[in-house]
């Protein structure tokens, strides 16, 4: 089950939320190299991590999971905010460049189906970045922030997954080395404590970040896949059932 986007946005705008956006920001960098207008869609809710890595881009969107719930972004601006099936996203082959997944992978029902359509969209050579919730860190095994929700992941299980995905995995940096606390004396020494742990003990980071290109292979054909989903908007009047038979079915009942 996905965490519901209020409590993701609720996450991200107090004071740790904020300490854990810096944190993967320090190592998303290490992992993402500068394409020049580029096209870059997030999934799941990456809009803290699109506004810094957005800038100069030729286009960006925010698609997130039908079962998260979607926020309008940016602020004050054109929507680009999509809500989606991560199993069927609305964008033809080989149309984007980069593709960043933030509390996205942890959700998905069938993740390996995810990866396919995901390299469906990524154009030849295209990147897929991934922030998933590190299996020995700390921060999976506590509730009270997202990255304690969801399916975590080993370094040994991502690099299998992206393999079986047709992609290839490349670069890997530790994200979230200090305590998941909100109390002041844990909070404030955060930045000893991420370059202590980058030294110390990445192993038990609280997330995992995963940079990975698009192989390309020889096509084969395949059976079209029949869609699993079918959206109804919550507030669409579906209607009442009646009781009552259709007239020419009460006289023939009557005749009989």
């Amino acid at each position: 089950m996905h965490t519901d986007i209020v409590d993701l946005r609720q996450f991200y705008s107090t004071r740790l939320g904020q300490l854990a956006v810096q944190s993967i920001v320090t190592a998303l960098e290490t992992v993402w190299p500068r394409l020049p207008e580029e096209r870059l869609v997030g999934l799941g809710y990456a809009v803290p991590f699109l506004e810094r890595f957005g800038e100069g881009t030729e286009r960006t969107f925010a698609f997130m999971p039908a079962g998260q719930g979607a926020v309008n972004w940016p602020a004050g601006a054109k929507s680009l905010t999509a809500l989606v099936f991560d199993e069927e996203l609305p964008l033809p082959d080989a149309s984007i460049d980069r593709v960043l997944m933030v509390h996205s992978l942890e959700f998905a029902e069938n993740p390996v189906e995810t990866l396919k359509e995901i390299w469906r969209v990524l154009a030849p050579g295209g990147r897929l970045v991934i922030v998933a919730p590190n299996r020995r860190g700390l921060w999976a095994r506590l509730e009270h922030t997202p990255f304690g929700s969801g399916r975590p992941y080993s370094r040994g299980q991502l690099t299998r997954l992206l393999r079986e995905a047709n992609f290839t995995p490349g670069a890997f940096a530790e994200a979230l080395l200090f305590p998941p606390s909100e109390r002041g004396f844990m909070v404030r020494p955060w930045r000893s404590f991420e370059a202590v742990g980058r030294r110390l003990w990445p192993a038990f980071s609280g997330a995992t970040v995963v940079e990975a290109q698009k192989r390309l292979y020889q096509g084969l054909p395949v059976a079209a896949r029949a869609s699993r989903r079918v959206f109804v908007p919550v507030l669409s009047p579906q209607g009442v059932p009646t009781t009552r038979m259709p007239v020419s079915l009460d006289k023939q009942a009557f005749r009989d």
